[in-house]
């Protein structure tokens, strides 16, 4: 939804200035992704009203620890919904480790789950990649996070990082703890020699998969991308540039066939997008002025998501 604002108000002609000032705060969550984690993670306190109206919903699914155990549904939108009969990511397999454990959000619809081991065992098939780092999927029961993301609600959703996995078992320690390498040089403007064709063959093959709907990088990603790809290029049309973004890049599921009450997003448009990157690096975006007048959008609450996430949440 953030997405088709921020197009609907390029195409308009708003000032981008106005744009970037209005949503940085929202973007700004995105940095926690490299916040460090605990190795003995505490359970949240009870909440005082958890059946007030004005409760946040990401106060209830946040307190959730396991998933529902009902018929696998993604219900509503990537930023408004939630998640029944979810599977875990195991957090070691052959060709992935899971990090932050201590968020437990390494939950997703089952078929996330098959798309990550297939994109993590085919790039290390092809000598991509030797394993994938895979940071925050969706909580156990979806639904908003009380840190990080406004999407991720519906299992359909999940960040990679771009450093590769060393080629050990890490311990609980360094998953809490270490940082994903940064990719983007300090001016915005470009990569720096952190970046790779590694990267963007792992990308690709990402990318690549039939039931990827969207990728979305920082801008400076998707530049260089479109610089050094060479060949096929039709799927950097679904690699999008987006805030943030430059420590990892963020796959999004299309709705799986059957899923009923999933909703999902409009096609990507057509081409391979590395013609439109221009309001990405205006001054406006790069280095926006404070707008006294923002305020943040008050917090989800139930009555605002579908009303199956009321059973999802409930549920034994």
């Amino acid at each position: 939804m953030m997405a088709k604002m921020i197009d609907g108000l390029k195409r308009s002609g708003q000032a981008c200035g106005l744009i970037a000032a209005a949503i940085a705060g929202i973007f700004a969550a995105e940095a926690l992704g490299q916040d460090i984690g605990s190795v003995n993670p505490q359970p949240l306190p009870p909440l005082a009203n958890p059946n007030s109206p004005s409760t946040p919903a990401k106060e209830l699914f946040g307190r959730k620890t396991d998933p529902a155990h009902m018929a696998v549904r993604s219900i509503g939108f990537y930023s408004k919904g939630c998640l029944a009969g979810g599977t875990a990511l195991p957090v070691n397999g052959d060709a992935w480790q899971v990090m932050r454990l201590s968020r437990n959000r390494n939950w997703g619809h089952p078929a996330l789950v098959t798309l990550l081991e297939r994109i993590a065992r085919q790039a290390q098939r092809e000598g991509v990649w030797n394993g994938l780092l895979v940071g925050d999927m969706s909580q156990p029961r979806g639904g908003p996070m009380r840190t990080g993301h406004a999407s991720h609600q519906i299992g359909l959703d999940a960040d990679i990082w771009l450093t590769p996995m060393p080629d050990r078992t890490l311990s609980r320690a360094e998953r809490e703890q270490m940082s994903a390498v940064d990719m983007v040089r300090p001016d915005k403007l470009d990569v720096n020699a952190s970046f790779s064709q590694r990267q963007v063959e792992l990308i690709r093959i990402a990318a690549q998969q039939r039931e990827v709907e969207r990728i979305f990088v920082n801008a400076a990603i998707k530049k260089a991308m479109c610089r050094m790809t060479i060949g096929n290029r039709s799927w950097l049309a679904k690699v999008r540039p987006y805030y943030q973004h430059n420590y990892h890049f963020h796959v999004r599921m299309t709705c799986p066939a059957g899923v009923e009450g999933c909703t999902p997003q409009d096609p990507p448009p057509s081409g391979d997008g590395c013609d439109q990157l221009d309001w990405w690096f205006s001054d406006a975006v790069l280095h926006p002025k404070p707008n006294p007048n923002w305020k943040p959008r008050p917090p989800l609450t139930m009555a605002q998501l579908p009303d199956a996430c009321r059973a999802v949440l409930n549920a034994k």
